[in-house]
């Protein structure tokens, strides 16, 4: 009986260990999963300093939290602009690095969110979310040579449709200036 008692408090002791070694990972892996500041791979980073020199730009190899992707530590102390530049917007955060330290600042975070183009036949349909702006400057160019230019003006989504010539094939280009930003597509027809 002392034996079969002796098993029951090691068995009970086991599992209590096992227990408590799977909630203190729980609570770890719950620190490591945040979800603000997910990238995805394939898009662009660049880091300004607050010069607005590019100290780093390119491809992100991997999906995840940029903190977790890049050592920011590494910086000499000061502020710095990211942009992950993604499909369909532009996240931009700033952090300050002090003593290898970095700290995002979450006051000063942005999207911008960019212009989609999408061509079929001789129609190009320009649009944009208008959550951070309210207008879009569009500029079309047949062969270099401008055909048509426009400010559009509303609410919740600037888009405009435009048939172009058929009989006009050939490479055209669309600019799209919006936020302070400058935003080109080339098609052809």
């Amino acid at each position: 009986m002392i034996k079969e008692m002796k098993a029951l408090i090691k068995s009970i002791l086991v599992v209590a260990v096992l227990l408590s070694t799977g909630v203190s990972y729980g609570f770890a892996t719950l620190e490591v999963l945040p979800t603000n500041n997910f990238v995805n791979k394939g898009d662009y980073i660049s880091v300004a300093d607050a010069k607005g020199q590019i100290v780093y730009s390119g491809r992100i190899n991997y999906s995840g939290n940029l903190a977790h992707l890049f050592d920011f530590s590494q910086l000499k102390d000061g502020t710095y602009t990211i942009e992950i530049n993604k499909d369909f917007e532009i996240e931009i955060n700033t952090i300050k690095v002090k003593n290898s330290e970095v700290t995002f600042i979450e006051s000063a975070k942005d999207k911008i969110y960019k212009p989609v183009f999408r061509t079929q036949d001789s129609k190009v349909l320009i649009s944009k979310l208008a959550l951070d702006t309210d207008e879009m400057e569009v500029e079309l160019y047949f062969e270099d040579e401008l055909i048509h230019t426009e400010t559009i003006k509303g609410n919740a989504i600037l888009n405009r449709i435009y048939k172009l010539d058929e009989s006009l094939n050939g490479e055209y280009r669309a600019v799209i200036k919006a936020n302070d930003r400058v935003f080109i597509e080339n098609f052809s027809i």
